[in-house]
């Protein structure tokens, strides 16, 4: 029987992987990677590992889930190590917790390495810290997206009410929704708001607004998913501490003059 290693890949920067992840990396024999992760990475495994892919794309499923889960089982009873390496963090909106417990209904021993999610990478390279001791004591992870056909689940009053910044996954397309949910439950429309695409990446673009106007901002500058929505008053530090892109910009002005 062989063994399963649940991979957070981190958010983009191929940098942002832990030690261990990238030793499991080196050390498999069968990996399992996703759509977000930084294919750098995958210039780590062993000339003779296995890569599958298994990314979804909106609308489109390389893998449905239940494939991903009886490959998992399927490589690790044939005595394989298999690292099932994804973006972010396993067990944020990873589906890491439904694939662990496929592996632990099949007696297969498996191992969590957790990774840097991109609510707090990209909200970082961007200059707006989650959690500040003048602007937010609270912060909240949230998914803009819903199955098809579902209810709205999310508890938008407690949201807009009770937490300082909120961080969501995967909402470019609701977000005329999402700004107004919040508004209509209490959060004041001139609250700050910012999207960051690509975040950690040199693709990086970020926009900022308000929760009134931000939809709108999105749409003029052709905003796409990957991308993260911080909402909250920490927002506003970026005007003072925005890094990563000015670094991007500097290095590009030096390219062209060198």
């Amino acid at each position: 029987m062989g063994k399963v290693y649940l991979v957070g890949a981190g958010p983009g920067d191929p940098e942002l992987i832990t030690v261990k992840g990238l030793k499991c990396i080196q050390q498999a024999d069968v990996i399992l990677y996703d759509r977000l992760i930084n294919e750098e990475l995958l210039s780590y495994a062993k000339p003779d590992a296995e890569l599958i892919f298994c990314g979804k794309l909106p609308g489109f499923h390389a893998m449905q889930q239940e494939t991903i889960n009886h490959a998992l089982v399927w490589h690790a009873k044939k005595g394989k190590t298999v690292v099932r390496l994804k973006g972010g963090d396993p067990f944020v909106f990873g589906r890491g917790g439904e694939e662990a417990e496929a592996l632990a209904k099949h007696g297969i021993e498996f191992e969590i390495v957790p990774g840097i999610t991109s609510a707090i990478a990209a909200a970082a390279y961007a200059g707006i810290p989650v959690t500040h001791r003048a602007f937010s004591s609270s912060v909240a992870f949230v998914t803009g997206h819903r199955r098809d056909g579902s209810r709205d689940e999310i508890k938008w009053e407690s949201l807009a009410k009770g937490i300082d910044t909120i961080s969501i996954y995967m909402g470019v397309h609701h977000l005329p929704y999402i700004c107004g949910q919040l508004m209509k439950y209490g959060k004041a429309p001139e609250t700050p708001a910012a999207v960051i695409e690509w975040g950690t990446t040199t693709a990086q673009r970020t926009v900022t607004g308000t929760l009134a106007t931000i939809a709108a901002v999105v749409a003029k500058e052709n905003i796409q998913n990957p991308s993260m929505i911080i909402i909250g008053d920490v927002v506003r530090l970026r005007a003072n501490i925005q890094w990563f892109e000015q670094l991007l910009a500097s290095s590009a002005a030096a390219g062209a003059t060198s």
